[in-house]
């Protein structure tokens, strides 16, 4: 597994990955709550050749994939990895997606949007996923007229996104400030700035594992490069109070700090069942472990690559065969003592 979900990334003892998004919709065609089938079949159809007749290499060689030829797992394990929405693969509409071979980046069809175009970096790479996601969206506007208006901008099905279109994203991973009980300033503060603040799948998600994802609410009224700069800004004034506070709480008392370090990877390596709420509440203290350099074994790539196979899709995939609830919480306790012992050898 080499994607780029598994990676390290600049800054990624608390950034976990960073994403840009854009919403674009074809001007000479209704929005998607409005269209009929046949419109559906028309959009999938003009974008996909759209893409494929594409001379940038960067999207040609994306793979298309079709949301009605897959089952509900292949359908979840890609919202597990973040390449389509739940909406997305909950929808009874003609939709698909095209993937980069990387999975670095996801164009989605026939979403709330006609397109969302995302790219995704691991660790604090929001330059880079703009970068990205810039030039597949000329790339793309090249070929077709967007709907646009001179007064609003890029018009889109959700008044929130009107304007540029872009959600601006991190994911942070944040125990310290969770401990300590100084998240709820920062949801506070990020509240005042316009900054949502939702779990690891985004809106309507729980924040679990210490998992919270910062963006963008403000689409209108600032420019792409604005919105981009703001967030970096926040996230690293996030980064910097984490990071001190990890250091406070090891300092006033390292035997208690490294007890619950300890004590979690004990668990979390020898346990022979495990929910999928508990396993991720102790790979948060795993990952914190690791990075402050108490766990010395275990890679961070390892621990990336067991995030992702714990999710129930992923890991009913990993096992290749549908399983029950009880059935997955004893293969997700397999699957960690399988990953860690590999990992020490």
């Amino acid at each position: 597994m080499t994607g780029w979900y598994i990676q390290r990334g600049p800054e990624s003892d608390v950034v976990i990955s960073s994403r840009v998004r854009l919403a674009r919709n074809l001007e000479e065609f209704p929005f998607p709550f409005k269209m009929n089938k046949d419109q559906e079949q028309d959009i999938l159809v003009k974008v996909r050749d759209v893409v494929s007749g594409s001379k940038s290499d960067t999207i040609q060689n994306t793979l298309f994939v079709d949301m009605q030829s897959l089952n509900p797992i292949d359908r979840l394990a890609l919202v597990e990895k973040h390449l389509i929405s739940k909406d997305l693969a909950e929808s009874q509409r003609i939709c698909g997606a095209l993937i980069s071979r990387d999975e670095k980046i996801s164009i989605m069809i026939n979403e709330e949007d006609h397109l969302r175009i995302q790219c995704m970096f691991s660790g604090m790479q929001l330059d880079s996923a703009w970068d990205l996601c810039n030039s597949i969206d000329s790339e793309i506007e090249d070929r077709v007229s967007f709907a646009f208006d001179n007064k609003y901008g890029y018009l889109t099905c959700c008044p929130t996104n009107i304007g540029t279109g872009i959600r601006v994203s991190t994911m942070l991973h944040l125990p310290a400030l969770v401990m300590t009980g100084y998240i709820k300033g920062i949801l506070e503060a990020c509240g005042k700035l316009g900054i949502a603040v939702r779990g690891i799948y985004g809106e309507n998600s729980e924040a679990t594992g210490n998992m919270f994802q910062i963006s963008n609410q403000i689409t209108l009224g600032q420019s792409e490069d604005e919105i981009v700069a703001n967030i970096t800004n926040i996230t690293f004034q996030i980064i910097e109070q984490e990071r001190t506070l990890r250091n406070e709480l090891n300092k006033r008392n390292p035997f208690r700090f490294e007890d619950r370090i300890y004590r979690s990877f004990g668990i979390f390596s020898n346990a022979r069942i495990m929910s999928a709420d508990e396993s991720l509440k102790l790979l948060s203290d795993v990952r914190l472990g690791i990075n402050m350099g108490i766990i010395k074994d275990i890679k961070m790539e390892t621990v990336n690559e067991i995030a992702l196979l714990i999710q129930p899709a992923s890991l009913q995939k990993f096992a290749g065969r549908p399983l029950s609830p009880e059935e997955r919480d004893i293969k997700r306790a397999e699957l960690i003592r399988q990953k860690l012992g590999s990992a020490k050898e």
